[in-house]
């Protein structure tokens, strides 16, 4: 390893020993990920005593630093969380391999017979904030899809990261693939970012994990192509005819389960006709849940809300605190999601499939829902065992990022002689 004070010549080092194992891992069998996997999961587990300790150091620096509740819940890890980072490991290991997975085939009448077949990306950068949990989700993932990867995370998080990503190494070792396949960017230093973003030479996607200022700053400074999760501006449009049980059940885990999360609710749109009825109750049990509630005039009869500003609309809190808004039908649910909205996840509660359709018909964030919580806009919760991230954007990757969608495709000709006329 280069001299950890010379960032350049550490990451271009770092850069240049991913690429070599990446181009090993491109033909590295689906056994052996699968062995990397499992002895990776093993040994998480074994030392799970060890990764706690490292994790309780994280907290110290966090409460010190003076991270927001919301963020210190990101941060922590328990006995409960590390057997959750095991059972991510372990479901991508018994995933199908994606790579070399015929996507489509068909014979031309020139005589070629053509597939199109899941290639690797390449070297991945990895950049995030808090949860050390990305280590071990973005570390699986990349391995699976035949990537290397370069993580580099939040200062908050270095001592946990490190811990987990040793468990990921050993599982390398045990398989017999190249331990250069996950490094794991061993400064706090931030000029280590701005040369990941700029590694052309070496890193062929950079995916962004974290906040505002974080994705903000990918955008700007890469010169590596981006798959971009800018924010979780949540909306949930209570329709009309929602079900008012499915409705507070849902708007109660959606806000409070994890208010932490980009997946968590962040505004309210509550359908006129819905305000008396639904509208109060959810807002009561809300505020009764502890959650600060800010509407806007029509809602302020409702005791105990806040009067909700120009501001509030678009923001992401990750906190304990919700917008909430009334709207004349659907369509001003739309307008509103449509102005505000970052293109993550948004949702309708209704019982009208005429409802349901034209939202779902004419919203284009990357997740759509219909009566159930956007706590659910996780890789792991739809079957991909874990993520990488929530891309926004529209280019390559959209949604939750799995093993597949971290691959790219190539095609495979095959001919007998075959001459162009």
């Amino acid at each position: 390893m280069k001299d950890l004070t010379d960032i350049p010549s550490m990451m271009a080092d770092i850069g240049a020993r991913a690429k070599e194992a990446a181009s090993k891992l491109a033909f590295a069998t689906a056994e052996r990920k699968h062995a990397a996997l499992i002895s990776a999961a093993d040994a998480v587990w074994k030392n799970r005593a060890a990764i706690i300790e490292a994790n309780a150091l994280d907290l110290e620096f966090g409460r010190n630093k003076g991270l927001s509740d919301a963020m210190m819940d990101r941060l922590l890890l328990d006995e409960a969380r590390v057997r959750g980072i095991v059972d991510g490991l372990r479901a991508v290991a018994e995933q199908a391999d994606p790579v070399g997975a015929v996507m489509a085939e068909w014979d031309q009448p020139s005589g070629l017979h053509i597939q199109r077949v899941r290639t690797p990306l390449g070297v991945v950068g990895v950049i995030y904030e808090s949860r050390p949990n990305v280590t071990a989700d973005a570390g699986a993932l990349c391995l699976k899809a035949g990537n290397a990867v370069i993580l580099r995370g939040g200062s908050e998080s270095f001592h946990s990261s490190s811990a987990i990503h040793a468990c990921l190494v050993e599982g390398l070792c045990d398989a017999g693939l190249p331990e250069d396949a996950i490094q794991l960017v061993p400064t706090r230093d931030r000029a280590a970012v701005s040369e990941l973003l700029t590694m052309t030479d070496y890193v062929d996607v950079i995916v962004p994990r974290g906040g505002k200022g974080l994705v903000g700053l990918v955008q700007r400074e890469a010169r590596v192509p981006v798959f971009a999760h800018l924010e979780g501006i949540v909306h949930i449009y209570v329709d009309k005819h929602a079900d008012p049980v499915k409705a507070l059940n849902v708007i109660l885990n959606a806000k409070t389960r994890r208010t932490g999360i980009c997946g968590a609710a962040e505004c309210l749109l509550i359908h006129k006709d819905a305000v008396d009825t639904i509208g109060q109750g959810v807002i009561r049990a809300l505020l009764n849940a502890g959650v600060e509630v800010r509407v806007d005039e029509n809602l302020l009869v409702i005791e105990g809300t806040t009067q909700a500003t120009d501001t509030d609309w678009g923001c992401e809190y990750l906190d304990m605190i919700i917008a909430a808004k009334v709207v004349d039908d659907v369509d001003q649910a739309i307008a509103h999601i449509n102005t505000y909205s970052s293109n993550h996840t948004d949702c309708v509660l209704t019982e009208d499939d005429a409802v349901a359709d034209r939202f779902f018909e004419r919203l284009d964030s990357a997740i759509l829902m219909r009566n159930a919580s956007t706590q659910f806009a996780d890789g792991g919760e739809f079957g991909m065992g874990a993520e990488i991230g929530i891309a926004t954007g529209k280019m390559h990757a959209r949604g939750p990022v799995g093993a597949e969608q971290l691959t790219s495709f190539k095609y495979l000709v095959v001919g007998d002689g075959t001459t162009r006329a």
